[in-house]
């Protein structure tokens, strides 16, 4: 949610400058005063905003120089955070040296990041501002790789987040930043007492090679990078810097030829030792685990290795992760319990069970310290990745946020009383639909109870969770022993759901989309969901291409995104 709202003041913020740079061509005596007027002394600005004294400022125009005009507000500013400043005609960008100090002030905030309307922090604004050049989105990604700390869960996601809103890098600052980080197979040995720059340096690629494509991802997975990153995979290297290189590895590879380069480097082959950890108790290392099986099923394949889904036991397992009504980002392990988000979207997944009535109970085991949404949802909560909407984000869903300490629904959040969850905690969640209420639990220790869903749904629930950057959790529906039982009577999904031979596979994509070449579609079929007919028609824009299931979870118009006021099924089409 968060971040739909920056893309939105970003446009918005780019709208104001165009204007301006129009003005600023026709009356430059009017702008000059302007800018002078809105850089006065009434503007409260941070002690290490880099800005320059007038003398020098004065002396230093350059050609990216625009004028700022503040956002009007139709609330107040928090009194906490200094208001954003902008540059005047004659103001340079901020100096070099205040760079590491912007990343480590966004790395602080985005905790505090938690309703719709709130503005981008200071520190993000300033830095999106110094990456519109090449220079400054150099110094900004160096930064990155130099200050982010290797024991904060969300630095990762924070290179990500910023990398992620900074304008696309240009061939020549790709070329300047391989240059520059000269890595190689020796690079990966140094240092090695100093993990934090190597996984930052992991994570950097691997954020770019997801931002980029084609011929410019290509181009980024040099030799020396990908010998970088290939070293990094040894054993000799702090797990965390496994994991991200690894996770690196799978984003280049999501270009064709960049995976038959990586596949040609023999990676399976340590893939298959490194698999090994996926129940390894150190939480660490079992990530990397999760995603080394995870390459070997759905990228990195070695002839020969059966996939895990064909070996997995499943027998006592009757209620799973919903592996058919999620995107391609999120991965789920093959036994269909445990979820990992390694994309720059904010994921969701709900078991494969509904509730209507009764008590019913579930826990879920922190694998990552970051940021997750897991509790509630019903059959109409709407889950939009790129849009940013998760479990808590609508009326029909709550959620139990470990990291920001909050409850979130309807997209508004409160904090509750529990400390940050950590690494192998167990966290509770109590339905009971008797009472109309939900119990959130930390380790056994319960949180008072919530109730506002309920004035919006009362049956149609299922276990949800959504998953920020480089998060993982397991869940247990009761196909083991619970950790913390609630000393009420409840019932599990496991008891009482059912599932199919079939239904419990979760196929690798290869094997996925080969059978989704195999499959006939009708004519007259629904455009989304592909199997039922296509019978209703959207208005006011009349298209017609999509079934009445599908057209009750859309608000606009897939086709001309225009806002659906009805929705009006063709008797004709119905046989």
């Amino acid at each position: 949610m968060i971040v739909v709202a920056w893309v939105v003041f970003y446009a918005s913020r780019s709208l104001f400058q165009a204007l301006l740079l129009t003005l600023e061509h026709h009356i430059p005596h009017f702008l000059g005063a302007l800018g002078a007027g809105s850089m006065g002394n009434s503007c409260v600005c941070r002690d290490d905003s880099g800005a320059e004294d007038n003398g020098t400022s004065q002396g230093r125009q350059t050609e990216h120089s625009r004028t700022h005009i503040p956002e009007a507000r139709s609330h107040p500013r928090d009194p906490v955070r200094p208001p954003r400043r902008g540059r005047g005609p004659h103001e340079p960008r901020r100096k070099k040296q205040n760079v590491d100090g912007l990343v480590l002030d966004t790395l602080a905030v985005i905790r505090t990041l938690v309703d719709n309307d709130q503005e981008p922090p200071y520190s993000m604004i300033t830095l999106h501002e110094m990456a519109e050049t090449d220079e400054g989105w150099l110094e900004v990604v160096q930064s990155l790789i130099r200050v982010i700390p290797l024991e904060d869960p969300l630095g990762p996601a924070v290179i990500t987040l910023l990398l992620d809103e900074c304008p696309l890098p240009t061939k020549d600052a790709l070329q300047k930043l391989t240059e520059i980080l000269n890595l190689s197979g020796a690079a990966a040995c140094q240092d090695s007492c100093h993990p934090a720059k190597h996984r930052n340096t992991t994570a950097v690629l691997g954020c770019l090679a997801e931002k980029l494509a084609g011929p410019a991802s290509i181009g980024l997975l040099s030799p020396g990078i990908l010998e970088y990153l290939l070293h990094s995979l040894n054993f000799q290297s702090h797990p965390t810097v496994m994991l991200f290189a690894l996770i690196a590895l799978e984003k280049f590879a999501q270009t064709s030829e960049n995976k038959m380069t990586v596949s040609e480097s023999c990676i399976s082959d340590q893939l298959i030792l490194l698999e090994k950890w996926t129940d390894n108790p150190d939480y660490l290392k079992r990530q990397v685990g999760f995603c080394a099986q995870w390459s070997l099923d759905n990228l990195f394949l070695k002839e020969g290795r059966q996939f895990t889904y064909e070996k997995v036991d499943l027998t006592n397992i009757r209620a799973m992760l919903n592996s058919n009504d999620v995107s391609e980002y999120l991965k789920i392990s093959p036994h269909g319990l445990e979820a990992r988000c390694d994309a720059s979207s904010f994921e969701s997944v709900r078991c494969t069970f509904c509730v209507d009535s009764g008590v019913w109970y579930y826990e879920v085991t922190v694998i990552t310290s970051g940021v997750m949404q897991i509790g509630w949802a019903t059959k109409d909560s709407k889950f939009l990745n790129h849009e940013g909407y998760g479990i808590g984000d609508d009326e029909y869903s709550c959620a139990y946020d470990g990291c920001r300490q909050l409850i979130w629904y309807n997209a508004r959040s409160k904090p509750h009383s529990h400390p940050c969850w950590k690494e192998g905690d167990t966290i509770g969640f109590l339905l009971d639909l008797q009472e109309k209420q939900m119990i959130f639990y930390l380790n056994g220790n319960q949180l008072p109870a919530e109730k506002q869903v309920f004035s919006s749904a009362v049956s149609g629930f299922f276990a949800a969770a959504s998953f920020m950057s480089y998060q993982q959790c397991e869940f247990n529906f009761g196909a083991k022993p619970f950790k913390y039982p609630p000393p009420m009577k409840f019932s599990t999904f496991n008891d009482h759901a059912f599932l199919t031979a079939e239904e419990k596979i979760i196929l690798p994509r290869n094997r996925r989309l080969a059978l989704l070449k195999q499959v006939s579609i009708r004519e007259n079929c629904c455009t989304l969901c592909c199997d039922e007919v296509a019978d209703t028609e959207l208005r006011p824009c009349g298209h017609s291409d999509l079934c009445m299931e599908c057209a009750l979870q859309l608000e606009t118009c897939p086709l001309c995104r225009q806002e659906i006021q009805t929705r009006v099924r063709q008797i004709s089409h119905i046989s």
